[in-house]
């Protein structure tokens, strides 16, 4: 009921005007992204920018370059401005309640998009991937590189790094990874040298690669004198790079020092070309183009008086209400399958990779 009015407003200036010249007329949906310093949210912007076009939508997309109050004062702007949807991919889910507020006053829906939005009861919807299965089969290609890479070692020696500890993703991808590490963790299959385990530890603030990167330094410095290191679970290619950048600054992948197994997320091209390296060994590929068009749905329908498309009503509690929600399924990149996941599915050309 919320949109109804809306929505009339909308399906009079559709009926009125002929079919092709509905191009942009079905309103303007204002799209926060966090930060152009990774390619996924580029690709993000972009798909849902061409998508919503072809539905008929105008977008004002903007970057925030992961400043929190810069992305306030746009989303602010904005429903300032008076667009007719909010699409927000939050640099800090817990700082938005406020703007949420102003825009519930001015009866603009709100879909979060891949980054759950907290504290505020004016999220609508919630578009993104299976997150506990991200990290499930993180820590799957994990399992699966040590037994390939180090068959013979009695215990592998394996280091944690988590996500940024204000995006509520990195708790479901660490929580995925531990269901999969933990028994082998009990049953002294794995080990963890440093002994730092847990979120409140593991943490990476702003999935900043250059922190991770630090982080192994002392890791290695700390721990590793004397015993090798044989895995690495990264949630997230730009951590990854860091991370691979520390090993091999003291040796690993190099001379009779086997690599790490070392994981990620995203299938960027710069860990999809590591990945062929054997500097990385997976990635989990996150088809933006396929989130985009759940992303749009969801509005269009909002907009035009519809119910979205949901498969998940569980899950995703932002402290305030369980936020109804789509959830897309991850898939896990190695050096065997990239070429028929990422080539075969036109993500990327094999141009981009080789």
């Amino acid at each position: 009921m919320r949109f109804s009015r809306r929505s009339l407003i909308v399906a009079t200036l559709a009926a009125s005007v002929a079919m092709p010249a509905l191009a942009q007329d079905k309103g303007t949906v204002g799209i926060a992204m966090p930060t152009k310093s990774s390619a996924r949210w580029i690709d993000d912007g972009n798909n849902m920018v061409k998508q919503f076009q072809e539905a008929g939508y105008a977008t004002d997309l903007q970057y925030a370059e992961d400043d929190i109050p810069n992305q306030l004062a746009q989303i602010e702007n904005m429903i300032t401005v008076g667009v007719d949807a909010l699409v927000i991919a939050a640099i800090d889910g817990t700082t938005l309640t406020n703007a949420l507020a102003n825009a519930a006053a001015m009866d603009i829906p709100v879909v979060a998009y891949d980054r759950l939005i907290r504290d505020s009861e004016n999220v609508d919807y919630y578009a993104t991937f299976d997150n506990f299965q991200v990290g499930v089969q993180q820590a799957e290609t994990l399992v699966a590189g040590l037994e390939e890479r180090f068959p013979d070692a009695e215990t592998w020696n394996v280091e944690l790094f988590g996500g940024s500890p204000d995006d509520n993703n990195a708790y479901f991808f660490y929580d995925g990874a531990m269901s999969v590490l933990q028994p082998l963790i009990d049953d002294g299959s794995i080990t963890i040298p440093s002994g730092q385990m847990g979120m409140d530890t593991v943490g990476t603030l702003r999935w900043d690669g250059s922190v991770a990167q630090a982080r192994m330094d002392n890791l290695l410095s700390a721990n590793y004198t004397g015993q090798t290191l044989n895995g690495v679970l990264s949630p997230y290619d730009g951590l990854s790079i860091g991370i691979i950048s520390s090993l091999k600054g003291v040796g690993y992948g190099s001379g009779d020092m086997a690599m790490p197994i070392v994981t990620g997320q995203d299938a960027e091209v710069p860990s999809v070309k590591a990945i062929l390296r054997s500097d990385q060994y997976s990635t989990i590929f996150k088809d933006t183009r396929e989130l985009a068009g759940v992303t749009v749905g969801m509005v269009d329908a909002l907009l035009q008086g519809g119910e979205p498309e949901i498969n998940d009503t569980e899950t995703y509690d932002n402290g305030v209400k369980v936020v109804p929600s789509y959830l897309l399924e991850p898939v896990p990149v190695t050096a065997e399958n990239w070429e028929d996941v990422l080539v075969g599915s036109g993500y990327f050309s094999k141009d981009q990779i080789e």
